[in-house]
């Protein structure tokens, strides 16, 4: 929470510095511009930390399957979702079968090994793990991309080679709004 209060003294006063030094002309443009800089760099730096500190969500608006297809999905039910040793992992597809999460997909909530962060000479963070549940098991590999929050999971399930791409942003659990199926 004092990061947070933190961060957000930063961006307020970086807001009020950029008002003041800029010409009356170009200030609603520069502004915008600011703004969304600020906001970007904020919500980066919330990714991050809440990636080390293993407290995270993954929301997903895309996935990508195997030879390429791609559709557009629910962020609120396709996730990955981190909180300390334990993790969800839940694809769910707007199709009419429910699937065995209820939600038309797989829902694997288990415990996590292996857990690894590694940042590139770029400033881009890979995180890998192994999430093991009830019955599977998955490998998830995640990648949050330099100055955002916007970042990439693929999941390599135990059970067959369908290999699964989602795409989305990294946000603290904390405010993460995400509905979780039944997991198997």
């Amino acid at each position: 929470m004092k990061i947070f209060i933190f961060l957000f003294t930063l961006f307020v006063s970086l807001i009020s510095n950029s008002l003041y030094s800029r010409p009356a002309e170009n200030n609603n443009l520069v502004e915008s511009d600011t703004i969304e800089v600020n906001v970007d760099s904020i919500m980066s730096l919330m990714a991050e930390k809440a990636v080390i500190d293993k407290g995270f969500t993954l929301e997903a608006d895309k996935v990508e399957f195997k030879y390429g297809q791609t559709a557009f999905v629910n962020s609120n039910t396709n996730f990955v979702s981190v909180n300390g040793d334990n993790a969800v992992v839940q694809v769910a597809f707007n199709v009419p079968a429910l699937g065995p999460n209820g939600l038309g997909g797989i829902t694997l909530e288990g415990i996590i090994s292996n857990y690894k962060v590694n940042k590139d000479k770029k400033g881009n963070i890979d995180i890998s793990m192994n999430v093991t549940g009830t019955g599977i098991s998955a490998r998830v590999t995640i990648s949050l991309f330099v100055e955002s929050n916007k970042a990439s999971v693929t999941i390599l399930p135990n059970f067959n080679s369908n290999r699964i791409t989602l795409v989305g942003v990294i946000v603290p659990s904390h405010m993460s709004k995400v509905f979780k199926g039944s997991s198997i």
